[in-house]
């Protein structure tokens, strides 16, 4: 099935004025709010927390939400290769109206010890599952956005008894360019369709991580082949693009919409590659309607 949706972003979850981060953007724009709430950790804000726990040796931070005692699936996060918590933090707010959100740092980026080495997509899908076992969690529905979605889509096909639905946000890498001279430069022409706000983000990001475990992660990233992974997958899948998204051309979309069995597929109009960022409520809606049936509704 593919839905496009369209319309201006809510505002989000009640009290997100009311604690001094303002309205959300509209689709495809990122504020001053937005970053504010996004530098945020480890303090408390917005009703978002932080907790350090220690998973497979490493101390592993992750920002959440409280739950709002509806009894419905936890929603956990999980961010790219060069990034954090930190840019996922509007989805995870706007997702806390209805459900329990995770959004971990993975080995080595955000508030998350560094290891010596940065790991591959079948060690972080690893660590993953670890941390949803000292968290005792799951089935969970599991979003991964960009490298974060090939983290993800191993875990579900490794793990499907951990993974109640999962959402591929702007899954990396297209095997036509799949190299890391073609990635950068579609990373490059991205940047020039995201807003602006975002680049304190990706800097702090990149100065936590180091530049050298980005680039180790990079060369992981295109030497994964996420299709054999996608294939396996046996749990609802939900596959979120932005229209202007050139890290994820339209070839590359059809293909990953085949590849898992009867997925579903919305784009958002106006967004590029940070499309989990950027469109919030649009893609928390998607997200609410892939779990509403578990729901009943």
């Amino acid at each position: 099935m593919s839905l496009t949706r369209s319309g201006p972003a809510g505002t989000g979850p009640a009290g997100f004025g009311a604690a001094g981060f303002g309205a959300v953007s509209a689709p495809g724009r990122f504020g001053v709010a937005e970053l504010r709430l996004a530098l945020a950790a480890p303090r408390p804000a917005a009703g978002l927390t932080s907790e350090f726990r220690l998973v497979d040796g490493l101390r592993t931070h992750t920002r959440r939400s409280a739950d709002p005692g509806a009894g419905v699936p936890p929603v956990v996060l999980v961010h790219g290769l060069a990034v954090s918590h930190r840019y996922l933090t509007p989805l995870a707010l706007t997702l806390s109206a209805t459900h329990p959100v995770y959004v971990p740092d993975l080995p080595g980026f955000g508030l998350t010890e560094r290891p010596g080495t940065a790991y591959d997509v079948s060690r972080h899908a690893a660590h993953l599952a670890a941390w949803l076992a000292a968290y005792g969690l799951g089935p969970v529905c599991l979003l991964g956005h960009s490298f974060g979605a090939e983290v993800a889509a191993r875990l579900a096909a490794d793990r499907p008894d951990l993974v109640h639905a999962l959402v591929l946000a702007g899954p990396t890498s297209d095997p036509a360019a799949r190299s890391r001279l073609g990635q950068f430069g579609r990373w490059l022409v991205d940047t020039l369709r995201e807003a602006p706000l975002q680049a304190p983000i990706l800097l702090r990001d990149v100065r936590d991580a180091r530049p050298w475990r980005v680039y180790a992660s990079l060369t992981h990233s295109v030497r994964n082949a996420i299709e054999a992974d996608l294939v396996q997958v046996t749990a609802p899948t939900l596959v979120v693009f932005g229209d202007r998204d050139p890290v994820v051309p339209p070839a590359w979309r059809r293909q990953v919409a085949r590849l898992v069995p009867a997925a579903r597929t919305v784009t958002v109009p106006a967004a590029a590659h940070n499309v989990a960022t950027t469109a919030p409520a649009q893609v928390a809606d998607a997200i609410r309607a892939l779990l509403a049936p578990a729901l009943g509704g």
